[in-house]
């Protein structure tokens, strides 16, 4: 399997008559469809590059379905997931949700509730990956900063003055005006708050 960039629902469930009835229903409604009979089959193929959504039953032999969600969560995983059960078990609904899963629905499923759920957690997965990789792009920025640079950074969004920052540094107020010149360069923004916007994304506070 290769990653798309069309969504793709991934269905993950041991009993094929309702394996095939998901599968058909959600091809009928135009989207792209991989099943999978177990959650091991599904981890032996599934790219985590692909975006989508998975669609997973609870209660499946050797590994369930809560069993597969702490292992997708444990990789970093941002693939969200509707989980199906055959019965209304409020307890698994309640540790599935507190775990991250996008919905939770009880079978037989109303074709109409899988549907609004599916379209949910696929635009839920589009805005995931599209903070990521904004914030992949402002460490990256990051990363470009001299130890020094770095240092001025974090005396900026602290609310420090140029003069301020030179007396905590050691150095004179025209070389911290050079410095932070280049961090404003380098991070790519005009203004003081936007470069505090940008770094308490990635856990620079403003302290």
């Amino acid at each position: 399997m290769t990653a798309s960039p069309t969504p793709t629902v991934f269905v993950v469930d041991d009993y094929a008559p309702v394996r095939r009835s998901i599968s058909r229903l959600l091809r009928a409604a135009g989207f792209a469809v991989v099943a999978f009979a177990s959650a091991e089959e599904f981890l032996a193929q599934y790219d985590p590059q692909t975006m989508g959504c998975l669609v997973l039953d609870v209660a499946m032999p050797t590994l369930n379905g809560l069993e597969l969600q702490h292992i997708l969560a444990k990789t970093g995983s941002v693939l969200p997931i509707i989980f199906l059960t055959g019965t209304s078990d409020i307890s698994k609904s309640v540790q599935a949700m507190k775990h991250g899963a996008s919905d939770f629905l009880t079978k037989p499923v109303n074709d109409e509730d899988l549907l609004a759920a599916v379209r949910a957690a696929i635009e839920k997965n589009r805005a995931l990956r599209r903070e990521q990789a904004e914030l992949s792009e402002i460490r990256a920025r990051l990363a470009t900063l001299t130890p020094r640079e770095r240092e001025v950074l974090e005396c900026v969004v602290a609310g420090k003055l140029n003069k301020q920052i030179a007396g905590d540094l050691g150095t004179v107020e025209q070389t911290v005006k050079v410095h932070r010149a280049h961090v404003m360069q380098k991070m790519r923004v005009q203004s003081v708050a936007e470069l505090v916007r940008l770094t308490q994304r990635c856990g620079i506070s403003a302290s």
